[in-house]
């Protein structure tokens, strides 16, 4: 338990250019705090203690602003950055080396029964205020952009950007020197594209008027 404790202090520590002290983290950062609280009501939940699983969580909730579900499967070293305005659902299920920035949903499409929310694999990294909805899985060491809306699985090592998410495949690898705002655009690329195929067909009509 100590082990874990220390290595989630060590996770915020490494993706936070702005803490300065393990005890800063502990005592002041909202993200830790609900990601400690979240073991408290998990504990609480699998040994169905419903009613106060719930009371710790919402009372977390309104102490950090990231709302947990208690049954939701959360891994180690997951970093919340910020984090307020996050809500996390029932069924999720979220890996280790997970980081999750502000305004983030974890949510339901409202259809599903069952399983009804995102599954987040190993080392995936959520941008502000991105949505994930329903039963979808989110490959290891994939991105998903600030603002971008996944409705759909997501391969490993991938890049998701746009509403509704475009997926983008970047080498089959992870880039570590990606941020969340400085990611691939699909649309723009496509644009792009055709851009110059317009030009390539119009210098080959002037080029065949100027023959004739």
């Amino acid at each position: 338990m100590f082990n874990d404790y220390k290595e989630s202090v060590k996770s915020f520590m490494e993706h936070d250019p702005a803490a300065r002290s393990p005890l800063e983290i502990i005592l002041l950062y909202p993200g830790f705090k609900a990601l400690r609280s979240h073991k408290k009501a998990n504990w609480l939940y699998r040994h169905n203690f419903m009613f106060l699983a719930r009371w710790v969580s919402q009372r977390s909730a309104h102490k950090t602003g990231i709302e947990i579900h208690p049954a939701a499967k959360i891994g180690k070293r997951v970093c919340i950055d910020h984090g307020n305005g996050i809500v996390i659902g029932e069924t999720t299920e979220i890996g280790n080396d997970v980081i999750i920035y502000q305004g983030v949903t974890l949510g339901g499409t409202g259809k599903d029964v069952g399983k009804r929310h995102p599954t987040i694999e190993n080392g995936v990294m959520i941008g502000a205020g991105a949505k994930v909805l329903g039963p979808i899985t989110i490959g290891k060491n994939a991105k998903v952009a600030a603002g971008a809306v996944v409705v759909k699985n997501v391969e490993p090592n991938s890049t998701v950007v746009g509403v509704p998410g475009e997926i983008v495949k970047i080498d089959g690898e992870r880039i570590d020197d990606l941020d969340q705002i400085n990611l691939p655009d699909p649309v723009m690329a496509a644009i792009k594209e055709n851009k110059r195929k317009i030009e390539e067909l119009e210098n080959i009509i002037n080029n065949s008027e100027v023959i004739k």
